[in-house]
């Protein structure tokens, strides 16, 4: 144990110590507060830079989810020459998976053991971040604002390094369900969805919403892999059944495919389409606008083509950023405004982190946003977080197509779901 020091001041002399003791501890008492006030970094944040991760599938079946990627690419470029984040530059690391696992988590490993990112933000897909899950969680490496509304992404007891970001599969079918039962009650309900767990995220959030009906309801279901050509053959068997309701739960590719085979051969039930595949521009324009005339889907972002965004200040911005920033991008792609408005969360979160730059504290700040919003969100859309809540938008809005461009019908519906 340490000798306890007393100094006794009895005259002139030690007046003059005690002076110079009292000094000093005036000196030391800025310095504790300094360090206590000192930067904190994990691997990947310095004084000058924020590592970034990302995978991105840039071909392969799913290639049109590609534009997430670059827009966010553009984004933080903007936020670099504006100055960046509290005086650090974002280099944003983002490698081509082709939307597969295996490729996912050779990607993963890369960008956390050799580029030594500091997270990883917006990877793409359902399988794929499925892929690398236990790995970002066992390494506490975040994997933030995931691209895919999987419910497993919202589980911060279980996977507390993990946070999705869209609304979940389950509560948009939810949604769809709830929508038909009010308006066909009665219908003969053909479904194809994708084998994996995007796909079977929608179908159960399609029979939970359908209920005690869903047996009678659901006439058929054809799933199918993305390494199919094709899937016409699908669409010929559902049509067959007789059902007169089609809930399409594809990526943009098939969901293309499904709507134009669908009018070659004559089929026109009631369409229902995945929101993540409801781009104007790589979807319904491929497809043919005549061919996806009432097809219904649902939102939660503001659509490029719609003329009563025209004037509003979000759109503008936007619009603005596509046009200097990234200019060979499609303005009427969903998939841009998703990742404008998801880097722009990112951002978000890196900003209420000051200085404190540690991945513990990125998760903390992660959970901590409050009625935030972004440009492109719909009028009553918010993103909001906490400790027990990980799914930071939950809300979306029934869109129905007319002519070349989305109708927004009903109200901004909350689709929270509990597994």
């Amino acid at each position: 144990m340490p000798r306890r020091i007393r100094i006794n001041f009895k005259n002139g002399r030690d007046a003059v110590v005690r002076r110079l003791a009292i000094g000093l501890m005036a000196l030391a008492i800025p310095a504790v507060t300094a360090a206590s006030e000192q930067k904190r970094y994990d691997v990947g944040a310095t004084d000058t830079e924020i590592k970034i991760g990302n995978t991105m599938p840039y071909s392969g079946p799913a290639s049109a989810y590609g534009v997430v990627g670059r827009t966010a690419a553009a984004y933080f470029k903007k936020i670099n020459e504006e100055g960046g984040i509290n005086g650090r530059r974002i280099t944003f690391i983002s490698y081509d998976d082709t939307y597969s696992p295996p490729k996912t988590v050779e990607q993963a490993r890369k960008l956390v053991e050799s580029d030594e990112v500091l997270l990883l933000y917006g990877s793409l897909g359902t399988p794929t971040n499925s892929a690398i899950q236990k790995y970002m969680n066992s390494k506490k490496v975040p994997q933030l604002f995931v691209g895919s509304g999987a419910t497993k992404w919202n589980d911060p007891k279980g996977f507390p390094w993990t946070m999705g970001w869209q609304p979940s599969y389950q509560a948009e079918a939810n949604i769809y369900a709830k929508y038909l039962l009010s308006i066909k009650p009665n219908a003969k309900v053909a479904v194809l969805f994708q084998n994996d767990d995007y796909g079977k995220d929608l179908l159960k959030g399609l029979k939970d919403g359908l209920g005690a009906k869903s047996a009678a309801m659901i006439v058929a279901e054809e799933s199918y892999e993305t390494s199919e050509p094709t899937i016409d053959s699908h669409i010929v068997k559902l049509k067959a059944t007789g059902a007169d309701v089609f809930v399409n739960m594809t990526t943009p590719k098939f969901a293309a495919q499904a709507i134009k085979k669908a009018a070659e051969i004559g089929w026109k039930p009631l369409h229902f389409l995945s929101n993540v595949s409801s781009s104007v521009g790589t979807v319904i324009k491929p497809a043919g606008f005549d061919n996806a005339q009432d097809i219904i889907s649902a939102a939660y972002l503001k659509d490029v083509s719609d003329p009563q965004w025209k004037e509003d200040a979000g759109m503008k911005q936007f619009l603005e950023f596509m046009t200097k920033h990234f200019p060979e991008g499609d303005k009427l792609d969903f998939m841009a405004a998703a990742g404008y408005a998801q880097a722009q969360t990112m951002v978000q979160v890196l900003k209420q982190c000051g200085d404190n730059l540690t991945r513990e504290n990125i998760m903390k700040q992660s959970a901590s946003l409050k009625e935030f919003r972004t440009e492109m969100l719909l009028p009553g859309i918010k993103i909001n977080t906490g400790p027990n809540d990980f799914a930071p938008l939950s809300s979306l809005q029934l869109i129905r197509l007319k002519g070349e461009k989305w109708e927004l019908f009903g109200d901004v519906i909350s689709a929270d779901v509990s597994d």
